[in-house]
Formats: structure tokens, sequence, C-alpha cells
């Protein structure tokens, strides 16, 4: 079972940077509301050619009637970015999931401080205009390999002059070099929050640096799967399902999911790439094995949820609230 899809119209597809392109949907029944988003969130495009991809909301979280992302045609493409590219066309409709956020603003925050690489930059952006828009101090270091892929770079520049808010560019191309972020972030102070969307390697150095400095405060978003080397499986294991009061095994080589799909099991799911979110479980019992990209390293060790879609068992017995 998948999340409830809501039906988009493509409503306008922009040229933003070189390799990007923002799409806006609005309801496909113009009397229709788009549910409510927080800024950090992401929806879910079932893409015509059966593949299911997220993308970060970029528009301001106040719009009802308009999601907007940003979309890179990756080199690296598995056929999501470059069918938007390519073949998604203003005037289709397409199912889209209502919004999660797995990348959460805490907009209480005495300081925000928010870094993007490249097309990293759209929840990030989100972000900006929601702190702006309720008073709360933030700024903005922005991260490319060159200024001509960096998308949204008006309309950042716009609100940050008029705003008077905090604003470095850094683009490899014209450095010379990738961003120094311990430079970057240096003095920034520890109580305030630190937020990171970009490339898998930035993603890590940011982490490293934030706990370098002693910023406890740090959140990341990645927009890719992380492949862990995962340990050649070589026994079954069980799963207690305690709402289904199901036991399912789950043998070498197949995920989780697919196991409790397989018993007549149904749980939300979509990206099977442990990125998205849906298929989040909370853990009743059991050490788990984590191989996703969405909790950070000390929610991994709290154990207290898993991607059921990529994440196993390490010691059992495992038992999900599923």
């Amino acid at each position: 079972m998948s999340s409830p899809t809501l039906n988009a119209l493509v409503h306008t597809m922009r040229y933003e940077a070189d390799g990007i392109v923002s799409v806006e949907f609005r309801p496909a029944t113009p009397a229709v509301d788009f549910p409510a988003f927080e800024a950090g969130s992401h929806i879910d495009l079932h893409l015509p050619n059966g593949l299911v991809r997220s993308y970060s909301l970029c528009n301001p979280s106040t719009d009802r009637q308009r999601y907007v992302v940003g979309v890179l045609n990756d080199r690296k493409s598995r056929g999501g970015s470059r069918y938007v590219h390519q073949q998604l066309r203003v005037g289709m409709t397409l199912p889209i999931s209502v919004p999660r956020n797995n990348f959460k603003l805490q907009e209480e925050a005495g300081r925000s401080v928010l870094v993007s690489g490249g097309i990293g930059v759209t929840p990030i952006w989100c972000m900006l205009q929601r702190l702006v828009a309720i008073g709360r101090p933030v700024e903005l270091i922005y991260c490319a390999r060159a200024r001509k892929e960096a998308a949204f770079c008006e309309a950042i520049t716009a609100l940050a002059a008029e705003k008077s808010v905090q604003l470095t560019w850094h683009f490899d191309e014209e450095k010379g070099a990738p961003p120094d972020l311990a430079a970057l972030l240096a003095g920034k102070g520890a109580d305030s929050h630190y937020y990171c969307c970009g490339p898998t390697p930035m993603l890590d150095n940011f982490e490293k640096t934030c706990e370098q400095l002693g910023y406890a405060n740090a959140h990341i978003e990645r927009f890719a799967a992380v492949h862990v080397e995962a340990p050649s499986a070589t026994q079954s294991y069980v799963v207690e399902c305690a709402k289904s009061k199901k036991s399912v095994e789950v043998p070498p080589g197949k995920s989780i999911l697919d196991s409790l799909i397989d018993a007549g099991i149904h749980p939300d799911h979509s990206c099977n790439e442990g990125v998205c979110g849906a298929c989040e479980t909370k853990v009743l019992s059991g050490e788990i094995d984590h191989r996703d990209g969405i909790l950070t390293k000390a929610e991994q060790a709290a154990n207290k949820t898993m991607m059921i879609c990529v994440s196993a068992c390490k010691r059992g017995p495992l038992v999900l609230d599923i």
C-alpha cells in the first residue's frame, strides 16, 4: 500500500540553471487545495514510466494552490530526472504524494545557518523564505560547482537584499577549490541550528565539521540513497508484527518490506531506497542494521524506528509495531 496520492497538473516548467528545471504543480481540480506543508518537506512524483521519485518543495510553505520542485537532470539518472527533463510537459497530470517532512525546521531557534550544495538548495530555499517570513535570524551559505549551475540565485539575492540576510556564495569554478566548511561555519555559535542539503561528500563533511566545532544542532537531508555495503546475509530471520499478530520470515537477500507484502501485510512505502521516509516503522524490540539516508546517527543508535525497505535485523528478536 502506497501513500494516498493527489491528482496534480503540471502547470509550469521553468529553466532555473544549467541542467535544472523547476516544475510547478497545481491541483488538477481547481477548487481543491493541496494539503498544507512545512519548510523542508518533499513530495513523491509517480511518473508515467512507473518510477517514483522524491523531490523537495521549494516554494513558500504558505502556498495552498501549488507545489514547486526543482529537478536536476542527473548524469547518473536511473530514469527519474531524465523523464522529467525529456518527457514531462505542461498540461500533463500525474499522481503525487502528500508532503512528508524528514528535514524539519526548528522555527524557534535563536539563529539558523543554512548550507546548500547544488540542487540541495531546493529545501534550503524553502527554509530561507519561511524564516524570513516569520522574522527569525538566518544566514545562507550557497555552494555550487559553477554559478551557471546554481538555481534560484536571482530570487535569493533579491530576498537577501530586501531583508538584510547574510548571504555567502561559493562557486568551486571561481574559487578554484571546494568549500572549506570549517572556515565557513566557524564562529557561528553552538546554540545556532545548522541545516545542510547537498551531495553525499558535502553532507559527510558537514556532519564531521559540526561535530568538530561542537555544534550539536546539525540537521541534514540526503537526496540520494546511501549505499551501505551490507554484509551478505546467510540466514533468515523472523519479524514479529505486533499489530498484525503475524510472524514473517525474511530470507537472505530479501527486504523486510517485500517479505511483509508477500505475507499479506501492506505497509506504507514509496521509494524502496531508504530516502523518502514512507516506510518508517516503530521498532519495539531488536537491534537494527540501519542502511537508510534519513535517520541521524543518534536516531539510528536509539533504535526506535527503521526504514523497512532497506534496513535489516542485526540481532533479534525483531518486533515491529505493524
